[in-house]
């Protein structure tokens, strides 16, 4: 958020300096827009002069800046006259309540002449005018972004002209002054067509998703339902997630797209809530009446997708398709949900995956033992199933030994001896897993065998593991580690090993007054204030 005011500020101030709007900011970027509009009220609170109206920031509760305005043309106050004489707009309608009342007023002055209303401040010449002689869409963004409402509701009338700026009417349409907004809604709603709706789709979403956001969405919505189809498929592509969300629902709800084309999508599309919405709708669609080919249409691109999603999706509607022998393919598949999806529609047709999933681990000098039915022993068998795992952990297929290792801790089987030598495994993942399962185990392993993988010469992953089962048994121990790697070439290792200092506290197992503490707080004394390292130092026993 402070990112946006500050490029929005930027915006601002290019803008009073003259420069044309469409080089002030990219104006085909929805955070352009809400960035400009809270950087105009940022800079009005230290240069109110920049602004067009010469109008201020204001105070609480006088109507102005960061509350809702009571009336975005009240009389009486010189600002907003001030602002539409300069912008040259059209004020608002003034209600005729509101006329007979001001003109009650400037009646009760002398006899035959009208006499001014007195105001408060007046006699006093206000601010400069700065922003005389820019641009005239320059000073309409400005005005439309101002934090007077009177002055926004002024401005509103001239987007007309300049439709560059109907992303601010949008905003405005959400605005937090009643007046402001309901000008702005009542205006929105005549301009926006579908050409105009598709292009400000991503900043109708953006704002919508703000207190008073859901108009600007919902005039979205009947503009696009009523649109043709194909004047909508460039959102089913947009680059801006919530569009295709918005299009894809739209799309379902309205039936506009087919159940092959809904399972393409679900297929490639990168988006996880599309994949499920999509996915789950081309199944939903399918009809009995459809055959053969209609299911067809559906599972290959569902069942072939490289989301596990959408796989999941297609495993789980074989069952409906009647086809659940081929559920017993994914039951390796590389997918957790994948597989719980496979073992489901196997057992419903009668079957029982374990033995399927022993048979396959059965022969540890297989090399074409699949990864996936090694976990998948460990997620639907027993503890005596280990007994199969163990001897893949010298299987030559690393994502074997990982998933055996991985198995192991799922069936809640470890044992430290067999387990510690494949730190040393030259594949990054069988040692990860082998570190995460003897984790509970921290406080036994040998520490000056495993601070040996500390040095430079280890690789990063036997560096990471190492460190992170001695940070784990902590005190001295984990400090001298920790200090170790304080010069550690790689960067989030060095960050991590600093974090970690920090944080240090003596344990049980630290002996008080150790030398050696005071000497490992001392090189990392740059991470401390001097009164923070003599607390650690008088923590442990030592004189600071």
């Amino acid at each position: 958020m402070g990112d946006d005011i500050r490029s929005g500020e930027a915006a601002a101030t290019r803008l009073v300096r003259g420069t044309p709007l469409t080089e002030a900011l990219d104006i085909t970027d929805p955070g352009a827009w809400t960035a400009l509009d809270a950087g105009v009220r940022a800079i009005a609170r230290y240069r109110s002069s920049l602004l067009p109206g010469g109008y201020g920031a204001g105070t609480p509760g006088d109507g102005t800046a960061g509350g809702a305005p009571q009336s975005a043309a009240a009389p009486g106050r010189p600002t907003a006259g001030l602002g539409r004489l300069r912008l040259g707009l059209r004020p608002p309608a003034r209600p005729r309540s509101a006329d007979r009342g001001a003109g009650s007023r400037r009646r009760a002055g002398a006899p035959g002449a009208p006499a001014p209303e007195p105001v408060a401040g007046a006699g006093r010449p206000g601010p400069p005018d700065e922003s005389a002689g820019l641009p005239v869409r320059s000073r309409l963004a400005l005005a439309l972004c101002h934090p007077d409402g009177r002055v926004r509701e002024a401005a509103l009338d001239g987007v007309a002209e300049h439709p560059v700026l109907l992303p601010l009417l949008v905003v405005r349409a959400g605005d937090w002054a009643a007046p402001v907004r309901e000008r702005a809604r009542r205006l929105l709603g005549g301009m926006l067509d579908v050409e105009t709706a598709v292009a400000l789709a991503p900043l109708i979403l953006r704002v919508g998703r703000r207190e008073r956001g859901a108009f600007g969405v919902e005039l979205l919505d009947g503009v696009l339902r009523r649109a043709p189809r194909e004047r909508l498929l460039p959102l089913h592509t947009h680059t801006d997630r919530a569009v295709r969300r918005f299009a894809f629902r739209s799309a379902v709800e309205e039936g506009l797209l087919s159940p092959g084309e809904l399972a393409r999508r679900a297929s490639w599309d990168d988006d996880p809530v599309i994949q499920t919405l999509c996915a789950d709708a081309a199944v939903a669609a399918v009809t009995d009446e459809g055959g053969d080919s209609g299911w067809d249409d559906v599972l290959e691109p569902l069942l072939g997708a490289r989301s596990p999603r959408a796989r999941s999706a297609g495993v789980t509607a074989l069952r409906r398709a009647g086809r659940p022998g081929r559920a017993v393919e994914f039951l390796a598949d590389r997918a957790a949900v994948v597989r719980a999806c496979a073992r489901y529609v196997v057992r419903r047709h009668g079957t029982d995956p374990l033995p399927w999933y022993r048979e396959r681990c059965a022969d540890p000098a297989d090399p074409a033992v699949p990864p996936g039915a090694v976990i998948g022993l460990a997620e639907c068998g027993e503890r005596a199933d280990a007994e199969l795992l163990w001897p893949l952990l010298a299987h030559p297929a690393p994502t074997v030994r990982a998933r055996a290792v991985a198995g192991l801790r799922a069936l809640d089987v470890t044992d430290v001896a067999r387990l510690l030598p494949l730190l040393e495994d030259p594949a990054p993942g069988v040692v990860r897993e082998a570190s995460t399962a003897l984790l509970p185990s921290a406080g036994t392993l040998p520490d000056d065998w495993l601070t040996g993988f500390l040095t430079a010469d280890r690789p990063r992953h036997a560096r990471v593991a190492a460190f992170r089962l001695l940070d784990a048994r902590g005190g001295l121990v984990g400090l001298r580690a920790a200090v170790a790697l304080l010069d550690d070439r790689d960067e989030r290792l060095r960050a991590w090993a600093g974090q970690s200092v920090q944080r240090w506290r003596p344990g049980a197992d630290t002996p008080r007054g150790e030398a050696e503490v005071g000497e490992l707080l001392d090189r990392a004394r740059h991470l401390f204030s001097d009164y923070v390292l003599r607390r650690r130092k008088w923590e442990a026993g030592l004189r600071g």
